[in-house]
């Protein structure tokens, strides 16, 4: 049975788009911007360290979306029993520096999952579309010890985070062959086994469908704002294509205008 979390780690490790390493750095606060928005400074204190990690290039805990952020998890981690797992965007972040090596890569598609929940959390955190009461609990992909079905519900996540990225590379023009051919090409070097190629072959030879991705997120804001970030990964938005397609999708997915900027803030769009 295909492993869809791990095939989102080795989809991100294979760069769908020349910028996706860089948006993650910056997201997680390792790629040397002197804004504050990085979870880097705020993974100590949620693993028991210091609130403020030392050697975080150009970290601050004031102001900006940092301080956003590193308040949106804290509040994460007082919402139920179970503490905010932090450990797979260590894991994550030690790979996008180079230092994970192959260890990191069982814990890459956790760490992309983890990433996306908590950047899309803080985004919303007090606006229009932020997450109704009863969506107000800790994302699936943060959870330090799920449930089987909360499992099955990362799962399900990552599909459709999969399903968004292809989608988004989908926005001027359909993915050739031989882009088909490379992007499968690296996920085998990263260790998809043949029932996990076929399945994203056939993803990649899908139609172009933004009206059927928006209607499976549903009314569920922080899927949609994971959904949202996970585009703006796989592609450069240097197109007029790509630039109108994220614009419809966030306009479809109902996210505000303050929280397309709050994401795009994070991850150094401007």
């Amino acid at each position: 049975m295909s492993n869809l979390t791990n095939i989102l780690g080795s989809l991100i490790q294979s760069g769908l788009s020349s910028s996706s390493t860089q948006r993650m750095q910056n997201t997680l606060g390792a790629g040397g911007q002197s804004s504050s928005g990085g979870i880097s400074d705020i993974l100590g204190s949620l693993m028991g360290g210091n609130s403020k990690q030392s050697g975080s290039a150009g970290s601050s805990p004031a102001g900006g979306l940092g301080s956003l952020l590193s308040g949106a998890l804290g509040q994460m981690s007082s919402l139920g029993n179970n503490k905010v797992a932090a450990g797979g965007l260590g894991a994550l972040m030690g790979s996008l520096l180079g230092g994970g090596g192959d260890s990191a890569k069982g814990a890459m598609g956790g760490g992309v999952m983890a990433m996306l929940a908590s950047l899309a959390f803080s985004s919303l955190r007090g606006k229009d579309d932020a997450p109704t009461a009863t969506q107000t609990k800790i994302p699936v992909g943060l959870l330090e010890d799920p449930t089987d079905e909360e499992k099955a519900e990362v799962e399900n996540e990552a599909g459709l985070t999969i399903r968004a990225m292809l989608n988004a590379a989908k926005a001027d023009g359909q993915i050739d062959p031989e882009e088909m051919q490379r992007i499968v090409g690296k996920l085998q070097e990263g260790g998809i086994d043949d029932e996990e190629r076929q399945l994203l072959q056939d993803e990649i030879q899908k139609p172009f469908d933004l009206d059927g991705l928006v209607k499976a997120v549903g009314n569920n804001s922080q899927l949609a704002a994971q959904v949202y970030i996970a585009s703006l990964l796989a592609i450069e938005i240097d197109t007029d294509a790509e630039r109108q397609y994220v614009k419809n999708l966030a306009t479809g997915l109902n996210l505000s205008d303050q929280t397309v900027s709050n994401i795009k803030m994070a991850m150094g769009i401007s």
